[in-house]
């Protein structure tokens, strides 16, 4: 029998360098479900060619890399090729950016629990890790969703979500890949950050023993989680400090040293809210010394703008790249704990 490779130095150096300082991550892995709802509201057909078009026009955006480590990609994505024929994985790699991939198959009704979800996706996900990482991915992601409601999450719920991550994650380091790890307790609601608090700590802890009885391996691997936030709807929703201090200190309680670093989603928040929480968070996180890097893995919180801008036009390209190299700019302050308000307006 083949032994497996010993990918384990490969994955450290990676996983380090997509937390590298001052860099963070774009999440362009928008399912075609998704991107259709998005181009929607600035009344674009979602065809293979207007996606096409619109992430290659943000990966040829110049200077980018300066605040972005790697770019998470939908299958379609890593297959497609620009207008003059270059794959679009290659404007990446040129960019001296890492390609990622998305391979869970999204959150489906959980058996017994109909009002909650669990990620699908690891039939066949050995194979297509392979051809992943042939085709030039270095990093996967796997999204599981949490929602606080009446009496939910329940214990069954985050159980068989964190077994599935720990599950992908083995897997993807098995094929030399890096796995993003994404628990995800959605802001969707009116709950208080008390409980978003309280969720969220049991929701890692679980996360951090399923990934310690499937042998993977916190060096090389990066967390995706959702800030500690008071939900979407609640009232006297917590301000940036409270965001942070709350954020910090359950990730102290629940995160391994080990874990090189934290890559927040903006999870629905605003441009400049994402921003302002992601800096607060860095700011204390200096003072307390935490021992990972924090920084972004953002789609809305670094796209909307850009989306806002292109509106389907090949002529508002250059206004496409520059709205994202913006928040590209102004996000990279904020993981670095050196963002002001000001810079919105530069």
């Amino acid at each position: 029998m083949t032994q497996a490779p010993n990918w384990i130095d490969e994955l450290k150096r990676t996983a380090q360098q997509m937390v590298g300082p001052g860099k963070g991550i774009l999440a362009a892995d928008e399912s075609t479900g998704t991107i259709t709802k998005r181009f929607a509201a600035i009344g674009v057909e979602s065809t293979e060619d207007t996606r096409r078009n619109y992430r290659e026009t943000l990966f040829r955006t110049e200077g980018f890399s300066e605040y972005v480590s790697g770019v998470i990609l939908f299958d379609e994505t890593i297959r497609q090729e620009g207008e003059d024929g270059t794959p679009l994985i290659q404007l990446l790699q040129d960019e001296g950016v890492i390609p990622g991939i998305k391979v869970d198959r999204g959150a489906k009704p959980l058996a017994g629990a109909p009002e909650e979800k669990v990620t699908e996706g690891l039939d066949g996900l050995r194979d297509r890790i392979n051809e992943y990482r042939e085709i030039g991915a270095r990093f996967t992601k796997w999204r599981a969703v949490i929602r606080i409601g009446d009496d939910i999450p329940t214990p069954y719920c985050i159980d068989v979500n964190a077994h599935a991550l720990a599950r992908y994650a083995a897997l993807s380091q098995e094929g030399g890949l890096v796995p993003i790890v994404e628990p995800e307790v959605l802001m969707d609601g009116s709950h208080s950050i008390e409980q978003c608090f309280q969720v969220t700590e049991a929701t890692l802890r679980q996360v951090f023993q399923q990934l310690a009885r499937q042998r993977v391996s916190l060096e090389g691997m990066v967390l995706k989680p959702n800030m500690v936030l008071s939900g979407k709807e609640a009232s006297n929703r917590a301000g940036p400090e409270q965001v942070a201090e709350a954020t910090v200190e359950c990730f102290l309680r629940t995160v391994p040293a080990a874990v090189p670093g934290i890559a927040f989603l903006s999870g629905g928040q605003s441009d400049e809210e994402a921003t302002v929480n992601l800096d607060a968070i860095n700011r204390l996180a200096a003072r307390v010394r935490a021992p990972w890097e924090l920084t972004f893995s953002y789609g809305r919180g670094l796209q909307a703008a850009a989306q806002k801008a292109w509106q389907g036009r090949p002529e508002n390209a250059e206004d496409t790249q520059r709205a994202f190299l913006h928040r590209a700019r102004v996000t990279s302050a904020a993981r670095k704990g050196e963002y002001t308000r000001e810079m919105e307006a530069a």
